[in-house]
């Protein structure tokens, strides 16, 4: 790691004052699948079919599971990720990126020989994006051990009607298990499909998916429900913000979201369950928790690029020094972030920082 990223990346761990001797070295364990991620922004419309659309921006950036990785390492957490890579340029590309760019652990990690990976071309649009994917499964010899290493926390991602044994392992040696899921192409959204719900402590669920699987039209009774299921249901509302209730304490909390300009919602939903983790892990109050969450991903919709989008805590410090000197603000909107005060440095560049490049073929600089 270069000697600025490895000052960013340490300038900061939440998790100090409760780290010791006998910790594991990983705080938080993923696997899943990496992507080459090629994003256009500044689209003024969707593309029409017939016709030729110039996108005014552009970046590339490993995606995947390694939107949540980074912004994870991206918060001083030790992470570690257990996924695929291909023997091509992309696949090289994005794991020197989050390596040697970020700090994050592979060794559970593995490149295998003639397969080309997975790559998504997103397009954003109106605060919106459409994507298009492609790429094969990789060969099952080639997939994550299906022993996790010890770990403080591990993320999930939920599929409907399938077990993952490494999440059942994972919890019986102690791993605190956060969980989230994408949309059910059964369209069954049956609870009883999650049947790893067992093993986590939270699921982190859109509004959507929440009434679904609860069969409600309010996300609030939905997240009520879900706690007959899991310990913690955090819903997320969209602009209105997220709610989160524990079922094993009866607290409930709703923070609003921030208001920012969009412009690539990529990677938004990992970055916030990031930031939930790491608030958890510190043991910070639920509300606190919420709030954080919210800002990490408000923060990074503002860039392009799903992983490289994704806040440190330099962003999140210049971001609140910025927020306090302007004029017209609710003080009982900054008393909500005033737990920050404690725990960030100080801003030492600008913000907001661009991160995303928009190729992959530039040679190392000096």
């Amino acid at each position: 790691m270069r000697d600025g990223q490895r000052q960013q990346a340490t300038s900061l761990d939440p998790l100090a004052a409760l780290r010791g001797p006998a910790d594991p070295a990983c705080d938080v364990y993923l696997t899943g699948s990496v992507f080459l991620d090629i994003v256009f922004t500044g689209l003024d419309s969707a593309p029409v079919r017939g016709t030729e659309s110039w996108a005014r921006g552009m970046g590339s950036s490993p995606g995947g599971v390694a939107n949540m990785a980074t912004a994870l390492a991206r918060l001083g957490l030790r992470t570690s990720l257990a996924a695929a890579f291909g023997d091509d340029h992309y696949g090289e590309y994005c794991w020197d990126a989050l390596e040697q760019g970020e700090g994050i652990d592979l060794s559970l990690s593995r490149t295998v020989t003639g397969w080309h990976s997975p790559v998504t071309v997103s397009m954003a649009y109106e605060g919106e994006r459409t994507m298009v994917s492609h790429g094969h499964e990789a060969p099952r010899s080639e997939q994550a051990p299906q022993c996790p290493p010890p770990a403080r926390a591990a993320v999930a991602s939920l599929t409907p009607g399938t077990r993952a044994e490494w999440i059942a392992q994972a919890a019986r040696e102690g791993t605190r298990i956060f969980a989230d899921t994408g949309w059910d192409e059964t369209g069954r959204w049956d609870p009883a499909d999650l049947a790893d719900l067992e093993h986590c402590e939270a699921f982190l669920p859109n509004a959507g998916e929440a009434m679904r699987y609860t069969r409600t039209d309010c996300p609030r009774a939905a997240a009520h429900a879900l706690t007959e299921h899991v310990r913690l249901a955090v819903v997320t509302l969209g602009a209105e913000g997220a709610y989160a209730v524990d079922g094993a304490t009866g607290e409930s909390a709703q923070v609003p979201a921030i208001a920012v300009e969009a412009l690539d919602p990529t990677g938004a939903g990992d970055v916030f369950v990031a930031g939930f983790v790491t608030g958890t892990l510190a043991g910070w109050p639920l509300a606190d928790r919420l709030a954080f969450a919210g800002l990490t991903a408000a923060l990074s919709v503002q860039e392009f690029g799903g992983s490289l989008s994704a806040p440190g805590w330099w962003e999140i410090a210049a971001w609140w020094q910025s927020v306090q000197g302007l004029p017209g603000q609710d003080p009982a909107a900054l008393r909500r972030y005033a737990f920050l005060e404690s725990l960030l440095p100080a801003p030492a560049r600008p913000w907001p920082l661009r991160r995303a490049v928009p190729t992959i073929g530039f040679g190392r600089s000096a």
